[in-house]
């Protein structure tokens, strides 16, 4: 009984159901409406948001123009927050402080006195300390405001009218821009050159067929306030004729060079809106953190005539490769998403740059008229009066007469309109007319208004009567404007968006690469160490401690690397983007330069020759696996590296080399075995691919080395204690793949294990590492021809704790070496 008598009184009652989802709806629809128009999004035709548009209309009604004294900021606040923005103070005059600040407006609307802020983010005084007064070309925003140009509103509370839209002559929109984010869209538009817009808009008066693309002639794209180069035309052209686009803003900076030959890098411009004090924060946490090796100081001298940060070179560094790496990676170069939104007859409108500007003239067209026919209505009004004046002064007797008769005003009224047909304005005109509009100069005068006022509603008539007078008016209004406020442009465009090239920058030589065991990177000239005669201790390398070389090879600073994990994954560098170290240097971990997954390690880092098209890959794993893929197979190379061959657990790859696919395959193994085989013995697979077997191994048995040889190749063997020997290739014989192999080099407990193999002539010099980071350079001539099956010579003279675990080969050395004393002793 009770859930009937409720429902009774629900259905009856003055509670209406509603479901809620739909209420929702409905009250969420009205709030991103009001945000949309009401707050969010700048009006097509004057460029300005309802706060902008109130604190303008404000000061208007405070007459504080630009030749009126200043008036505090408080004042001009309280009058828009208590009469038109029913919001708080703090956005008010946040609003009225941006409109003031010659960083934010590429053309400021508010003369500001006081603190206004700085691009270094800092706030503007209180509003109890500022004052303000409108700019000069604010007149031409407001001007014609009380001729009935617009549409007025109520205010909050309905107490008070205010404009709907500003008669501006000046097209706000597009010279200072506005940024906004609304319910669901946003608005992002640059500021641009008043004469360029100005300049377009002329074009479009003169010939309507003009296009966007004639259009970007005029107007090349945006320019900023606070400058900048703007890189790359390809998001201009986008925006303009889509309305959206991405565009690449730069700071300005300049190389100098000191007296001590150190360079520095000075930078005048910043792109637009970047906080200069966090641009300078953020270089000096960079260079705290290494990741931007190089500068030795940066200071901020910047002052009243402009920006200069300073940022000093380290000697040998080269400032334009540096600069390049702060474009990368801070704010000195940011992009800048353009989305032409606005509100265009009460909804959001996302238009392309002709569209804008003709909204513009339309909206002046339409202020045009609308101000010439109230100009039109009160001329007539004035006709009216003059009209009315002109009898009385022709029938001045007869008047002067019926008014001394007249009881009162009211009587002497009716009888002025009874009598000489005058409307109740005219008689009332006559009845106030001064008696000193009596004397003949006056009545002359009354005539001679007469005729100017209708030769003036003629001149109005004529205006609303043609649409090439009214084009010919706005025409000349866009020329005043553009000779009063116009000015140069100060953002550079630079059509092309090229990078600076590292290549054009580092100088093109041979250098040294060494890896350590724990992922140490780093380069070194080729003449680091110099060539010693076999059989030597070396020099001192690299105090690694407990860390060793695991490889080492030369390349050119312009190579590109391919960088294999043991787990199969590859990812590829330019060596210049190896750093440089000296002799003694540990390097910088890889980490640090590739994204190398936290459970791999780096195990083969191999050259890709220049002309390598048509070439393959050729992997061998520690099991003996061996697979070829196609080099193309990789070139689309990301980030993170790509999947370069599919390796089973406990397997890893061993090495990787690259192959024109006509010569054979020799493999080695611990055990002092090997095999060679034909390249056609293994088909190309694709790049997931786990490859064939290479090489069937005993227990405990594995795969030390790969390398490509021919028949002129020589075939260096070197072991763990330092031996080596090179011989002839046809030594090895050609076998089907997946055999056990031959014996490759008679292995003794002096000898050691194998550790390497490689093909070398007697033109290299060889470099050889070991794990207590000792280093020698010898040549490869004064290495023996030995058959295959010896124990070869010494190479390096290590000691009982010590073992080889890196060499590699430096092609053509003309160094003749003279260090070091070895003899030459095979050991059979």
């Amino acid at each position: 009984m009770a859930d009937d008598n409720n429902n009774s009184e629900v259905n009856h009652g003055n509670i209406t159901p509603l479901l809620i989802q739909d209420e929702m709806k409905n009250c969420y629809l009205d709030y991103a409406m009001s945000v949309i128009v009401g707050r969010a999004l700048p009006d097509v035709r004057d460029g300005f948001k309802p706060v902008h548009r109130r604190v303008l209309y404000a000061m208007h009604m405070l007459n504080n123009y630009h030749n009126r004294p200043y008036l505090k900021s408080a004042r001009i606040v309280g009058d828009v927050i208590g009469k038109y923005h029913p919001h708080g103070d703090s956005a008010v005059y946040g609003a009225l402080v941006r409109l003031a600040q010659d960083f934010s407006m590429r053309y400021p609307i508010i003369d500001g006195q006081g603190n206004f802020g700085s691009i270094d983010g800092d706030n503007a005084a209180a509003m109890r300390y500022t004052e303000a007064r409108m700019q000069k070309l604010t007149n031409d925003m407001l001007g014609d405001i009380d001729k009935e140009t617009v549409d007025w509103q109520d205010n909050y509370d309905g107490s008070l009218q205010e404009p709907t839209v500003l008669p501006t002559k000046i097209p706000n929109l597009l010279i200072n821009g506005s940024a906004g984010i609304a319910v669901g869209m946003a608005t992002n538009i640059p500021p641009h050159n008043l004469t360029e817009v100005m300049n377009g808009l002329l074009a479009i008066i003169d010939n309507s067929a003009v296009t966007v693309h004639d259009l970007i002639k005029i107007i090349p794209g945006p320019d900023f306030p606070t400058a900048g180069a703007i890189h790359g035309t390809a998001g201009i052209q986008q925006a303009y004729h889509t309305g959206k686009g991405v565009i690449q803003v730069r700071a300005k900076a300049d190389i100098e060079v000191k007296k001590n030959d150190r360079e520095q890098i000075v930078i005048t411009e910043l792109p637009y809106q970047v906080n200069k004090a966090k641009l300078i924060e953020k270089i000096a946490e960079l260079v705290t953190e290494k990741a931007i090796e190089g500068i030795s100081d940066i200071r901020d001298e910047s002052s009243r005539e402009g920006i200069r940060v300073v940022i000093d070179i380290k000697k040998g560094e080269q400032g334009a490769v540096i600069l390049n790496r702060l474009y990368k990676q801070t704010q000195m170069q940011v992009s800048f998403g353009i989305i032409f939104l606005s509100i265009y007859n009460g909804q959001p409108k996302v238009m392309d740059l002709k569209e804008q500007l003709l909204c513009f003239i339309e909206h002046r067209r339409e202020i045009v008229i609308r101000r010439t026919t109230y100009e039109l209505k009160k001329a007539k009004e004035r006709a009216h009066i003059l009209e009315g004046l002109k009898i009385a002064v022709e029938n001045i007797d007869a008047i002067v007469e019926l008014i001394k008769k007249a009881e009162g005003p009211a009587q002497a009224k009716d009888q002025l309109m009874h009598k000489f047909t005058l409307s109740a304005i005219q008689a009332q005109a006559v009845l106030d007319m001064r008696l000193q509009r009596l004397t003949g100069l006056e009545r002359d005068k009354i005539i001679a208004d007469y005729e100017a006022v209708m030769k003036e509603i003629a001149r109005l008539e004529g205006i609303l009567g043609s649409e090439d007078q009214i084009r010919g008016i706005i025409r000349a209004e866009f020329v005043e404007i553009r000779e009063n406020y116009g000015d140069a442009r100060r953002t550079e465009i630079i059509a092309q968006a090229d990078e600076i090239q590292m290549e054009d920058l580092i100088k093109n030589e041979e250098v040294i690469v060494t890896i350590t065991q724990k992922g140490y990177l780093k380069r070194m000239a080729t003449d680091t160490y110099r060539a010693q005669k076999r059989g030597g201790k070396g020099v001192k390398g690299a105090d690694l401690e407990d860390d060793f070389y695991t490889s080492i090879f030369t390349a050119d600073t312009h190579d590109n690397l391919m960088i294999f994990t043991d787990k199969g994954t590859v990812f590829q560098i330019k060596v210049y983007h190896i750093p440089e170290g000296q002799r003694t240097s540990k390097g910088r971990n890889i980490v640090n330069i590739i994204n190398v997954p936290a459970d791999e390690k780096v195990k083969e880092i191999i050259t890709v020759p220049k002309d390598a098209e048509g070439s393959f890959l050729v992997f061998a794993t520690k099991h003996g696996i061996v697979k070829k893929s196609e080099l193309s197979e990789y070139k689309n190379m990301r980030q993170n590296g790509l999947k370069a061959i599919k390796v089973v657990d406990g397997d890893e790859v061993l090495a990787v080399r690259i192959t024109d696919g006509k010569k054979d395959v020799l493999l080695a193994s611990s055990a002092g075995k090997s095999i060679r085989f034909h390249e056609d013995d293994c088909r190309a697979q694709g790049r997931v691919s786990q490859g064939v077997k290479g090489m069937s191994l005993d227990e405990n048995e594995s795969v030390i080395g790969m390398e490509i040889i021919d028949e002129t190749s020589e075939i260096l063997t070197v072991t763990s204690r330092g031996y080596g020997k090179r011989s002839a290739a046809e030594e090895y014989r050609k076998q089907s793949r997946g055999g056990k192999g031959i014996l490759a080099m008679k292995l003794t407990e002096k000898t050691g294990d194998i550790m390497a193999i490689l093909p070398v002539t007697d033109k290299d010099d060889l470099m050889i590492i070991t794990d207590k980071g000792q280093v020698i350079r010898t040549k490869i001539s004064g290495i023996s021809l030995l058959g295959r099956n010896t124990q070869g010579v010494r190479l390096i003279n290590v000691k009982p704790d010590e073992k080889v675990v890196a060499v590699e080969k430096i092609a053509e050395s003309d160094d003749d070496g003279s260090d070091g004393e070895a003899t030459e002793t095979p050991v059979q």
